[in-house]
């Protein structure tokens, strides 16, 4: 009897027994304790000699069970998605002000500006394209009038310029903006984004059905159209659309979320001013764990471009959600775009570290700085982080502050630095080569609300006599058992 086709007995709190399969189960989050207790089958007579096999395979299986890692776990299909998605979405723009117009347009500007020469792929449409009532055969219908050509012209276009197309939809009744909604539609509104030319699907949350009738939290509402984006894929042969969780990080996403789609929403909606983009950034610094290739805490779309930002807040708000491993979705009217802005959007440097092939994770506060580590502050975030690269440690610097200030770190304070040894350092904004890094790094007069980005790499043994004999003095202890000056 192969392990695959043993089953075990589980008996629950109450002492109910459920009989299954032995089958492995990741979970997302910590590895819970295990809420049943294993019952060994009995073996009869015709197993009796592998009776010990038996309760090897079943122990085994059992461990396997209730504490495999549960970052395994991976999106539904791995074919999508590996990395955070790159492009435009029309609502920080435009809202509801869409038109068939406005998104080739928004496409053609992506090409001639150089946007997706650098990344950016996708045009994703966002609420209000659609008619506000289903067709009498119960499908979504396009507005006739601001997408008269058609959905499929519109998405022949944008793929003929070399881009992807997006829609959006919602898990309830309706959309936010009260258009038709795709609760108890999603095979349906699934195969027909599909039938449309879409690649990818925002999935809101808006409109929740009453309890009585839905019976399910908001996770069994992504399970639903997950399963149904799922079955879509295995019906057609094609590629799963891309979905993007929208449920505005109300239920903990960063923990089940990438079990049905490849990016979530981790907080509420985003405005183009420091506040916004300071609280974001301090809510998305106590689960910057959860980003990895096929599924990314979603930051929300970009306000480069937009508000009263100044340009040390634009590019602070851009490194964050690049280095962080956002999906980096453009929310500004590229027809007015600035130079400056639009320098942001296009540092390929910083892109490089968002896309990169090799590390998936994102980078992590280190030191909080202003505030005792692990302490929360909307205002003041996180200003010290690292994370690995495939070509080095990122290190990203963060002044919350409302004037210039001098941020200086002990290089081994990242985990990603080895003591003893020197680094070259790369500053991802100026694009220059900064000479070499030994045991600290100070960055001077970062402005107001600016941000510092850089490139760690080995470089070799330090210099002799560099300093102490250890970078970090608690605990330095010789071989003899001395402990060294101020250890």
């Amino acid at each position: 009897m192969t392990p695959e086709k043993l089953s075990y007995m589980c008996e629950d709190a109450q002492g109910e027994h459920h009989k299954a399969p032995v089958r492995t189960v990741a979970f997302d989050g910590p590895a819970p304790r295990p809420a049943y207790r294993l019952r060994v089958p009995k073996a009869s007579s015709t197993t009796l000699m592998g009776s010990s096999a038996l309760l090897l395979a079943s122990l085994l299986s059992a461990w396997t069970l209730f504490f495999r890692d549960p970052m395994q776990v991976q999106a539904p299909d791995d074919r999508v998605a590996r990395l955070p998605v790159l492009g435009y979405n029309t609502w920080n723009a435009y809202h509801c002000d869409i038109n068939e117009t406005v998104v080739l347009q928004t496409a053609q500007l992506l090409v001639t500006l150089g946007l997706k020469d650098v990344g950016y792929m996708h045009v994703n449409i966002d609420d209000c394209y659609a008619e506000r009532n289903r067709s009498a055969s119960g499908s979504i219908v396009a507005d006739h009038v601001r997408f008269s050509s058609g959905m499929n012209n519109l998405t022949d276009q944008i793929h003929d310029l070399g881009l992807k197309a997006g829609i959006y939809s919602d898990s309830g009744w309706y959309t936010c903006q009260l258009y038709p909604g795709s609760f108890q539609n999603e095979y349906r509104d699934a195969k027909l984004f599909q039938d449309w030319g879409f690649d990818y699907l925002k999935f809101d949350n808006c409109a929740i059905p009453y309890d009585e009738i839905i019976r399910q939290g908001i996770v069994g509402k992504y399970q639903r159209i997950a399963g149904a984006i799922a079955q879509l894929a295995k019906d057609t042969g094609n590629p799963p659309l891309i979905l993007s969780l929208c449920e505005w990080g109300e239920e903990q996403p960063w923990l089940w979320a990438r079990r049905y789609g490849q990016s979530w929403r981790t907080t509420g909606d985003i405005s183009p001013d420091w506040g916004s983009i300071a609280n974001i950034i301090n809510q998305n610094s106590f689960i910057a764990w959860a980003s990895d290739f096929y599924g990314h805490n979603d930051m929300d779309i970009l306000e480069v471009g937009n508000g009263d930002l100044t340009f040390d807040e634009a590019k602070t708000h851009f490194t964050v959600w690049a280095l962080m491993k956002s999906p980096l979705l453009i929310g500004t009217d590229l027809s007015t775009i600035s130079n400056a802005d639009l320098s942001i959007l296009k540092n390929e440097e910083i892109i490089a570290i968002n896309q990169d092939p090799v590390v998936g994770t994102s980078v992590t506060p280190f030191r909080w700085g202003i505030n005792p580590d692990w302490v929360s502050n909307s205002t003041h975030p996180a200003q010290y982080w690292s994370g690995e690269s495939e070509n080095g440690t990122v290190f990203m610097l963060i002044n919350s502050l409302d004037k210039p200030a001098d941020m200086s770190f002990n290089l081994t304070e990242s985990p990603w630095i080895r003591a003893g040894r020197q680094y070259s350092v790369r500053d991802l904004w100026t694009h220059t080569d900064n000479g070499t890094a030994v045991r600290n790094f100070t960055a001077t007069a970062v402005p107001a609300h600016g941000v510092v980005a850089l490139l760690l790499k080995d470089a070799g043994d330090e210099p002799p006599n560099s300093g102490p004999p250890c970078a970090r003095p608690a605990w330095c202890i010789s071989q003899n058992g001395t402990l060294a000056p101020g250890a």
